[in-house]
């Protein structure tokens, strides 16, 4: 009897491993590099179980500024590349580090800053001007300097205004960090600061701030996603991350995009290519 009850647990303890290992096995996921505004503004966080329902991919999200995500996804340590700097994205490509770029969705700046204006440039709709105007007053000015997309769009306003702000300069403080934590500085500073709107309308610790200048189409931020070329990585999961990609591309993920909202007002616009 004991002998037989000996072989019995034996037997079982196999049969759960094997299953267990089975189970390992059936398992699939992908790791997304991408941006802070995505992640930040709750956007991973509704659309995500949406896909792993539907297709039974869990999607692990690496949230940096857009030129860390390119970096992740030229190591070779990411299945797909999701960020918002296009001449950055196209550039990723040209170098075979992808071979398709596509554009999935847009929102658009905005440049937050104290209430008290001492710049002087509320309801403005021309960022170019802004600037010039927040350099000249010297009006304490958060940078993310970090990279990022949102940090790329902005040393383009100021090279456009024909500025070049020095970093350390008195009035100009570059945090190196995410869009979350450069606005809680810029709150604390009563500081200019330009954010994208999707984190600006989920950011809590506003202080004195608020949306002092819109509306510029130089203010458009476009979103574009890839697949990390497999050619180049083996280890990349083509299937999974191309199923991904393939998702969000399409009626249904353009239509829950659509859908995410923070106190009735959308985030994010799909305009993925039919």
């Amino acid at each position: 009897m004991k002998s037989f009850l000996t072989r019995l647990l034996a037997i079982s303890i196999a049969t759960l491993s094997l299953l267990s290992q089975s189970a390992i096995a059936q398992e699939k996921s992908i790791v997304v590099s991408s941006t802070t505004s995505t992640e930040q503004s709750g956007l991973f966080g509704f659309i995500l179980p949406i896909f792993k329902m539907k297709s039974g991919i869990d999607v692990k999200v690496v949230a940096v500024g857009t030129g860390q995500a390119l970096d992740i996804g030229r190591r070779g340590d990411a299945d797909v590349v999701f960020v918002h700097d296009k001449p950055a994205e196209e550039k990723f490509v040209s170098e075979g580090f992808a071979t398709q770029r596509n554009e999935v969705m847009y929102n658009d700046f905005v440049l937050i800053g104290p209430k008290s204006d001492p710049a002087k440039i509320a309801g403005g709709k021309d960022i170019q001007a802004a600037f010039k105007k927040i350099a000249s007053s010297q009006a304490p000015f958060v940078s993310r300097g970090d990279k990022s997309g949102t940090h790329a769009a902005e040393l383009r306003y100021w090279k456009d205004a024909g500025i070049t702000p020095t970093p350390g300069a008195s009035w100009y403080k570059e945090t190196g960090s995410g869009m979350g934590p450069a606005l809680n500085t810029a709150s604390g500073m009563n500081g200019y600061i330009l954010a994208d709107r999707a984190t600006w309308l989920t950011f809590k610790n506003r202080g004195d701030l608020t949306i002092l200048v819109q509306g510029d189409p130089k203010l458009f931020n476009q979103y574009g996603v890839m697949l990390v070329n497999p050619a180049k990585y083996p280890n990349v999961k083509k299937a999974e991350g191309q199923a991904f990609i393939d998702w969000i591309l399409s009626k249904n993920g353009q239509d829950v995009i659509a859908s995410y909202q923070i106190g009735g007002e959308q985030l994010f616009f799909p305009n993925a290519k039919k």
